[in-house]
């Protein structure tokens, strides 16, 4: 069954849905997932569907950092902007990926395609490696979908959702 929130998206957005809820349920350690356009604006989460759920059962939704999807999306934006700058100055190829080890958890970021970035935020818990191979199946089958057109998409559902839960 289909989530509430990709109710009316085309057949791509929901499959994006999907495999981002997927990577959030099948890696023990997971806080907060989050796929950012190359100008940093949100296009996907894992906090609106996880506070959805909450919502429905009345209990409190789980938050990643500062409670905000958003949050996370600018953190995930300026690390991709000040990695991209330092590969550029030391001229050694476009970004793969960037790990923050800290002692209460983990912060990835991962680029998927044309600029557009991962970021996933993980307890002191989780595998870093299991998390970084889970990020790289993600990227590689959301990478060749992640059209313009599909950010747009994504970006004005976002929107959408965010003007019905602020009613």
């Amino acid at each position: 069954m289909t989530a509430p929130s990709t109710f009316g998206l085309s057949s791509e957005a929901r499959n994006l849905h999907w495999l981002l809820n997927n990577l959030v349920e099948e890696v023990p350690g997971i806080l907060s997932v989050a796929v950012v356009s190359s100008d940093g604006l949100l296009l996907l989460s894992s906090d609106h569907a996880r506070n959805l759920e909450a919502r429905e059962a009345k209990t409190e939704p789980r938050t990643g950092p500062r409670g905000s999807a958003a949050d996370l999306a600018t953190v995930v934006s300026g690390i991709g902007s000040l990695t991209v700058g330092a590969s550029k100055l030391m001229d050694f190829g476009p970004v793969k990926h960037t790990m923050v080890a800290m002692d209460e958890g983990s912060l990835f970021v991962m680029s998927i395609s044309d600029g557009s970035l991962l970021g996933v935020h993980g307890s002191a818990e989780c595998d870093m490696s299991v998390v970084a191979y889970h990020m790289a199946l993600f990227v590689g089958r959301a990478g060749h979908v992640l059209t313009p057109e599909l950010r747009s998409e994504l970006r004005k559902s976002l929107e959408t959702e965010s003007a019905g839960s602020a009613r």
